[in-house]
């Protein structure tokens, strides 16, 4: 990217610095930021009948940001925390918005990082859905080794549509 496409993103940032289990989105609220990771590891997740369900983690060099809230200008249909103290960048949804509309460059930005989240939504759904939960378990390791070693294994258990039981298994009998 161009480095004046970089300085005029840099103006609109300010530094944040969040705490462990800090919630960045919240289903049925308004949330006017985005969040660039530069330290820790968030988890986005959905309420269904009052369990969490994760959908995706995210780590340093990510940003996070409600699509319903960019793209809709509605509220959040899905929750983010984080798992750890991080620190990072946030910028307001508006000035994001205005930025992708008056500069080309940021908007191509933008595009390819959707893209690109996009493909690995797209994998990992397929894979919860044709694969068996051993297969599932090493597909996810080898994509996210910081996220095992880092987030709480029912939040891994969930997000492959395993029971935490089943997770314990498939991980000792990896080690055996």
């Amino acid at each position: 990217m161009p480095d004046a496409a970089l300085l005029r993103l840099a103006e609109k940032l300010e530094p944040v610095t969040m705490c462990r289990r800090q919630l960045l989105v919240e289903a049925g609220r308004r949330c006017p930021w985005a969040y660039f990771i530069e330290n820790g590891i968030t988890r986005s997740y959905w309420l269904v009948d009052g369990e969490q369900i994760t959908t995706s983690f995210t780590i340093e060099g990510s940003i996070v940001f409600s699509m319903d809230e960019l793209y809709y200008d509605r509220p959040s249909e899905e929750y983010v925390e984080t798992l750890e103290d991080s620190d990072g960048f946030r910028i307001l949804v508006e000035d994001l918005r205005q930025l992708f509309a008056a500069d080309l460059d940021l908007a191509n930005w933008g595009r390819i990082i959707h893209q690109n989240e996009y493909r690995r939504l797209h994998r990992s759904h397929k894979e919860r859905l044709t694969l068996p939960a051993a297969e599932r378990y090493e597909a996810f390791r080898q994509q996210f080794p910081e996220v095992c070693r880092r987030a709480k294994l029912g939040y891994i258990a969930s997000y492959l549509g395993i029971t935490l039981p089943t997770l314990s298994r498939l991980r000792r009998n990896r080690r055996i």
